[in-house]
C-alpha cells in the first residue's frame, strides 16, 4: 500500500469528532490546528506552480470542517492541497511519541568513516558535520542551483541503491515519490525520513526500510504558526517544538536512549490544551 494512503487509513479514525481550528499556509510551511489545539506542519510545496492568485483550490472555509477532510488532502494530486493533508497528520500524531531520542539527529545514526551517504533534499545543517564523518557524501536536491555539487533529485531513485546510509526528506510524501526512494533505498543500512514534515507515526513505516524517523512535536502551538504566518522556516521553529529521532528497526530500538511512557486515557486533552 503506497505511504499516503496508509497514513490515511492510520489516521482516520482519530479524526472523529475533530474539526479544524485554524490554518496558516505560509510561504514556507503550512501548518493545521486541530479544535483540541494539536497542531502540525509541512512543507509548502507546488508555491510556485499555481496558476493565478490562488493557492489552495480545495473546499473552504478550511477552518471548521471535519479533520477528516482535510486529512485526505494528503493523497491530492495538488502540491499545496497535499501539504495541507500532511500538516493535519502531523497534528493528530502530536501526543508525545512512545520512545525515541530528542535532539540532533546526527547523535542518533551510526555512521562510520567508510560510509557512502545520500541525502535527498538540502539539509544545509547537516552537510558539513556529515562530511567530516563518512568518506562520501551526496546530494540530490531539486534546487540545483542552491550549490555547484548537488544533483538532480531525479537521479535519486537510480543512484540510492549503492549508498551505505541514506536521509531522506519528509516532503517527498507531498511529492508523492517517497514509495519509490524507500524501495530504492531497501539495501541502505540506515535509512532516516526527516524534517519538519515527517508524520512520527511508526506504524505506518512497518515493513519498509526506514530505520529512524526525524520530526517533531509542537509545544508552543501560537507562536509556531506565527512563524508560518510570517514566512519563518525551520530554524524559526525551535523554541516552539522539540526534535524527535525514533527508531523503528529492532536494533535502532536499543539505542533509543529516551523512554517515554505512552499518554492514557484523559491525558490527551490535558496534553493538547498546553499547545494552546
Amino acid at each position: 500500500m503506497r505511504l499516503r494512503k496508509r497514513l490515511i487509513d492510520i489516521l482516520e479514525p482519530s479524526c472523529a469528532g475533530h474539526v479544524i481550528r485554524d490554518v496558516r499556509i505560509g510561504l514556507g510551511y503550512t501548518g493545521v490546528q486541530l479544535d483540541d489545539c494539536r497542531t502540525g506542519v509541512a512543507y509548502t510545496l507546488g508555491r510556485d506552480l499555481f496558476r493565478g492568485c490562488t493557492a489552495f483550490s480545495g473546499k473552504r472555509p478550511i477552518a471548521g470542517r471535519p479533520a477528516v477532510e482535510a486529512l485526505r488532502y494528503l493523497d491530492s494530486e495538488g502540491l499545496v492541497e497535499s501539504a495541507l493533508g500532511l500538516a493535519t497528520a502531523n497534528a493528530i500524531a502530536n501526543t508525545g511519541p512512545s520512545q525515541g531520542v530528542t535532539g540532533d539527529v546526527l547523535k542518533s545514526v551510526e555512521l562510520f568513516p567508510t560510509d557512502d551517504v545520500a541525502m535527498v533534499g538540502f539539509f544545509a545543517p547537516l552537510v558539513a558535520e556529515l562530511q567530516d564523518r563518512v568518506v562520501e557524501l551526496e546530494i540530490f536536491e531539486e534546487r540545483t542551483g542552491l550549490l555547484p555539487h548537488l544533483r538532480p533529485s531525479a537521479e535519486a531513485v537510480s543512484a540510492i541503491p549503492k549508498y551505505d546510509v541514506a536521509f531522506i526528506t519528509s516532503t517527498t510524501i507531498i511529492n508523492n515519490t517517497v514509495d519509490e526512494l524507500l524501495k530504492a533505498a531497501r539495501g541502505c543500512r540506515e535509512l532516516v525520513l526527516l524534517g519538519p514534515s515527517t508524520p512520527l507515526i511508526t506504524e505506518a513505516f512497518e515493513g519498509t526500510a526506514v530505520t529512524w524517523l526525524s520530526g517533531m512535536t509542537v509545544d508552543e502551538a501560537d507562536g509556531l504558526l506565527r512563524v508560518v504566518s510570517e514566512g519563518g522556516g525551520t530554524r524559526l521553529f525551535k523554541p516552539f517544538v522539540t526534535k524527535w529521532n525514533i527508531p523503528l528497526q529492532r536494533d535502532a530500538v536499543a539505542k533509543s536512549m529516551v523512554n517515554r511512557p505512552k499518554l492514557v486515557k484523559g491525558e490527551q486533552t490535558s496534553e493538547a490544551q498546553r499547545l494552546c
